[in-house]
């Protein structure tokens, strides 16, 4: 399916001039998240508000909805929409898709592993203006694929391993950019990605992905899954060796072996597309790395008891600050709060300025930052199942 190109004519100037974009994206979800939805409303104007089609309210925490437990001094705004029903809704549908359509963790344990994981309020968060609830389990399908992508060719508790992973990455690569071969090795190939249950998922997953994207965002994303693939087998050579690199080198690795997949599917998510020309642009790419690399170092940050607790050799933010300055694991806790920080605020004031440059833009730098608040909301409200808030 082909999406429209709204030109930048379509959009009306923001009121204030860019001096008064910019106060707005600084200022946290009233202003860029809020806008994104606005945008999206002007772009197409016969499409039914986003606010009709999924509510964008964020809900105080109830039974049914996890509290958040943020850590102390991290500094991200709060996520646009918390919508419960709606993320139960997504889970319902993925477990469904997840068993009936690729077979995927087939036993109890595996399925209420899936269901803990919560993807459905990850997507909501994340996406907030989604036009529809398959826009979202487009998203839901490609993270739980990258996800079984990472547990069973990654994770020893699967069958994964560090000094093989690389072969399979690069057939798990192929589920989402098909091999073109003879005639009967093809069939071979089919025959391989329709028998393993990672491969089936990536494969479905990126198939659902395309009839709502165009080429060029289908392609996007390949790369993207690529570049995840490389930061995978950087960590395997690590971790087969045990060697803890240093803060710039895990830093070079945290760029490919990140969140950035999720992040840059957020225009088709939301029903529109940035072009290609302006995704290329390296003013661009400079955000979305700095809002892909913040959304994953949020993650070290609150994944770190949990890998210590595992007692198998795994290095994170902290621990390679731990081991280069030869400080404490607190201290390096802190130190990595402050790299986090300080590049959230790069992204916010470079997103900014970008935003006034052209709305097609700032409609994406609205994701971007959405996805990111998002991310850490879904963190926060982990705490005490996934994850917890210091070392």
């Amino acid at each position: 399916m082909t999406l429209p190109t709204p030109s930048a004519a379509d959009v009306p100037e923001a009121a204030g001039g860019s001096s008064h974009l910019l106060a707005r994206l600084l200022s946290g979800p009233t202003g860029i998240g809020t806008n994104s939805l606005r945008l999206a409303a002007s772009l197409n104007p016969d499409a039914a508000p986003a606010a009709e089609v999924l509510p964008t309210a964020l809900h105080s925490p109830t039974e049914s909805q996890p509290s958040s437990q943020r850590i102390e001094g991290l500094y991200c705004p709060p996520a646009v929409r918390d919508d419960r029903a709606l993320a139960d809704e997504v889970n319902e549908r993925l477990v469904e898709w997840a068993e009936k359509e690729v077979g995927l963790y087939p036993d109890t344990e595996h399925r209420e592993a899936l269901v803990g994981f919560d993807a459905g309020r990850s997507v909501v968060l994340c996406h907030p203006d989604a036009p529809g609830i398959e826009h979202l389990m487009a998203a839901a399908r490609l993270l739980i694929g990258e996800n079984a992508v990472d547990d069973y060719f990654c994770e020893a508790e699967y069958g994964g391993s560090a000094d093989r992973r690389g072969a399979a990455l690069a057939v798990a690569q192929s589920a989402i950019d098909p091999a073109h071969n003879t005639p009967r090795y093809e069939a071979d190939w089919q025959a391989g990605v329709g028998s393993h249950p990672a491969l089936r998922s990536m494969r479905s997953a990126m198939d659902h992905f395309q009839a709502l994207a165009t080429p060029a965002q289908a392609h996007r994303f390949r790369h993207d899954i690529a570049n995840l693939y490389l930061g995978y087998n950087a960590e395997g050579d690590c971790i087969s060796q045990h060697r803890t690199p240093s803060v710039w080198e895990y830093l070079v690795q945290r760029q490919f072996n990140n969140f950035r997949p999720c992040l840059t599917i957020t225009d088709s998510v939301g029903g529109y597309e940035l072009p290609a020309h302006l995704f290329a642009e390296p003013a661009v790419q400079r955000a979305v790395a700095l809002a892909s690399n913040a959304s994953t170092i949020c993650n070290d940050l609150y994944s770190l008891r949990k890998e210590q607790a595992s007692e198998r050799f795994h290095y994170s933010l902290p621990t390679v600050i731990a081991a280069e300055e030869k400080c404490s694991i607190n201290d390096a806790f802190q130190k990595a709060i402050e790299v986090h920080n300080e590049i959230v605020h790069l992204f916010e004031e470079h997103a900014a300025a970008l935003s006034a440059t052209n709305p097609l833009t700032a409609r994406f730098m609205a994701g971007l930052s959405n996805w990111m608040t998002g991310n850490h909301e879904w963190h926060a409200g982990n705490v005490g199942t996934r994850y917890a808030t210091s070392p």
